[in-house]
């Protein structure tokens, strides 16, 4: 095909992948209309989160696309989701990929594939495109990996350095408002009912086994590529963005995997970057497609010639949304960068100094700390980012360096090694570093987050002998920024983080040694401009949809003056349209609300509840999700109520109550 040539592309609105149990995989199709005359490499998407309406927006600006330069896209409904049969147990389980490796095993032996597949994914898909790999299918070729993971403990939805993100409660919600939606009648036809009383009858609420398993034991090692690294063979290009949650474990894998790979980390959240937020967008459709011509069609071109291109962020004022992420783009041999030496930075009497400190700091903070932390991972499109760092900081402990004589680019991990006790066999340790602007305004440049009982292992965690003092390292994450002369640089410490971790079982004091505590900092001496720029986006025909409400989000935060408990509200509105060309409605919704007292950590709540809508109009389907949690010093409690309404009617009931026992979290 000549370059920049355009083939016609068909598309095949649903096909069934029958397996070898006799479950049925519901798959959509893109091709080349003379695919199956000139076979061309095929490239599978396979998630949860329903081909028909869940994901149609990004597949119509994706997939034609792609189709349209020589491949066959194919979208899949994960078993238990959408419309396909059977049912889901609970995430990146051997069933799941076992599915996958029936799937590319069919998809390469159709007449209209060569016999090359591929696989790309954002989060699931870049999960389990990975773990896929790892399992060796013969047709698969190249994998794009987005927003990913190699360690399931230690970089996802659950867990983070120990402690229990609270999107753990977040995404159990979301997948209990996904997977309780039917199937379409369209597709299914009559027997859609059935199908959808099986799969709410049998519907998991997956926070139990997450937190059943509170330290790194072989349930999260299941799935976890950096186990065996060298199990993954193929190229993998790897993408992330500074505003999601995934981007450290880029650069671990980059360095982990034995593969031919190629990284990509822009300002982006948790988007495909051909549309991402915050702005610059790139032509990141354009990059898959060299990607795959190189590997799948054995074009060779210049897409592994640069290994790692990163955006380094310039200096902005807080805010919770940016349309735009100033910086340059660069790029680099490796991660860290050749260009890129450590600067020790060390706390002495509130200053951030060149030479230690001699004082012991009590680290004693309300548990309201944290309502300017924003969420773990942020999609770019909602006012959900951290913003300005200064209510925070008047109950944290800070230590903060002289105004900047020159320009200082961070490009890398800040590492925090610091020696502590705490007065409690426990205790959580939150380490901040913040952009001082010249007007005041604190903004976030990057966090980490340490159970210390974990501070040895992650799988052996240990109770801490209270005041016994400890030499801990924790690892912030990696971020690249570009701190303008005159900006302070700041580190913020506390021993609480609400709401985005859960907080110990009870209250704690941290003691800090300033003699022994060291900030080192991944300072860049010199830009790398990067040797080919990228395109501007191109995505496919926008998908026909008639929205009945616009999507929405919000974020706002309510004090009680009276007691000082703290209740944050969130609101994520994914909107209510129909799809005109399937005559579809679909609508979703969540409202969260988060609340805790300043003195007590067992006052911590949690309420989440999500409202679905699919339907035409004469057949409206309702279901209503609601979860809370709490917990005591011994137990977490969670509970869950799923309801389903048929055309306003309830004809479903479904109510969890689980109580797990807390071990060193």
């Amino acid at each position: 095909m000549a370059e920049n040539e355009k083939l016609v592309v068909r598309e095949i609105e649903n096909t069934w992948i029958k397996l070898s149990d006799g479950c049925c995989l519901a798959a959509r199709i893109w091709m080349p209309e003379n695919a199956e005359t000139k076979p061309v490499p095929a490239i599978l998407e396979y998630l949860p989160y329903r081909k028909r309406d869940g994901t149609t927006i990004r597949d119509a600006l994706t997939h034609p696309y792609v189709a349209a330069a020589g491949y066959v896209c194919i979208r899949v409904d994960m078993r238990g989701n959408g419309d396909s049969d059977g049912l889901m147990e609970d995430e990146y389980t051997r069933q799941e990929q076992d599915d996958a490796l029936e799937v590319i095993d069919w998809i390469s032996n159709q007449p209209w594939c060569s016999g090359n597949v591929g696989m790309i994914g954002i989060s699931w898909g870049g999960f389990n495109g990975l773990q896929v790999a790892a399992r060796q299918p013969k047709a698969l070729k190249a994998v794009i990996s987005m927003c990913s993971t190699d360690d399931r403990y230690a970089d996802d939805i659950h867990y983070m350095g120990g402690t229990l993100l609270n999107y753990n409660l977040g995404w159990a919600a979301v997948m209990l408002a996904y997977s309780s939606r039917p199937p379409d009648p369209v597709i299914v036809g009559d027997e859609w009912r059935d199908i959808w009383m099986n799969r709410l009858e049998n519907l998991p609420f997956l926070i139990k086994p997450w937190l059943e398993h509170q330290h790194r034991d072989d349930y999260w090692k299941h799935g976890s590529i950096c186990e065996d690294y060298t199990a993954v063979k193929v190229p993998v290009f790897l993408v992330g963005g500074w505003a999601d949650g995934y981007s450290n474990t880029v650069f671990r894998m980059l360095k982990g995997l034995k593969c031919p790979v190629t990284a990509l980390v822009g300002p982006w959240g948790h988007l495909y970057p051909n549309f991402g937020k915050p702005e610059p967008a790139i032509g990141f459709l354009q990059e898959c497609i060299r990607f795959w011509d190189h590997w799948l069609k054995d074009q060779k071109n210049s897409i592994m010639d640069e290994p790692v291109r990163t955006y380094i962020q310039d200096s902005v004022p807080p805010k919770a949304m940016y349309d735009h992420m100033p910086g340059t783009w660069e790029t680099h041999s490796a991660w860290p960068p050749p260009n890129v030496s450590s600067r020790s930075l060390y706390p002495c009497e509130g200053g951030l100094c060149d030479t230690p400190g001699k004082d012991l700091i009590d680290i004693q903070t309300p548990q309201t700390l944290g309502k300017t932390g924003g969420r773990w991972f942020s999609f770019g499109v909602k006012p959900d980012l951290p913003t300005d760092q200064s209510p925070d900081d008047k109950d944290a402990v800070v230590f903060e360096t002289e105004p900047l004589e020159d320009d200082v680019v961070i490009c890398g991990a800040p590492v925090l090694k610091i020696r502590l006790s705490s007065d409690q066999p426990f205790g959580i340790l939150c380490a901040r570093v913040s952009d001082v602007r010249p007007d005041g305004s604190i903004t976030r440049m990057s966090y980490g987050l340490i159970n210390l009982t974990h501070h040895a292992s992650h799988e052996t965690p240990e109770p801490l002998v209270p005041g016994k003092f400890y030499t801990v390292r924790l690892q912030l994450n990696e971020t690249t920024w570009c701190l303008p002369k005159g900006h302070g640089l700041r580190l913020s410490l506390s021993n609480t983080y609400w709401p985005m971790i859960w907080p110990s079982p009870g209250k704690t004091t941290l003691t800090l040694d300033e003699s022994q505590t060291c900030l080192e900092l991944p300072v860049q001496d010199h830009a790398s401009p990067l040797s080919h720029p990228f395109l501007e986006p191109e995505n496919g025909p926008a998908l026909e949809q008639a929205w009945i409400r616009p999507s929405s989000g919000a974020w706002t935060v309510e004090e009680d003056m009276e007691t000082g408990s703290l209740t944050t509200h969130i609101l994520d509105d994914y909107g209510d349209r129909i799809i005109s060309k399937l005559g579809l409605r679909t609508s979703l919704k969540g409202t969260e609300a988060w609340k805790i007292s300043p003195d007590d950590p067992l006052s911590a709540t949690a309420d989440i509840y999500f409202e679905t809508l699919t339907g035409r109009a004469d057949w409206q389907i309702t279901t209503q999700v609601s979860t809370r949690m709490k917990a005591d010093e011994t137990h977490f409690h969670i509970t869950a109520n799923v309801i389903a309404l048929e055309n306003g009617k309830q004809i479903f009931h479904k109510s969890y109550n689980h109580a797990i026992k807390r071990n060193l979290v």
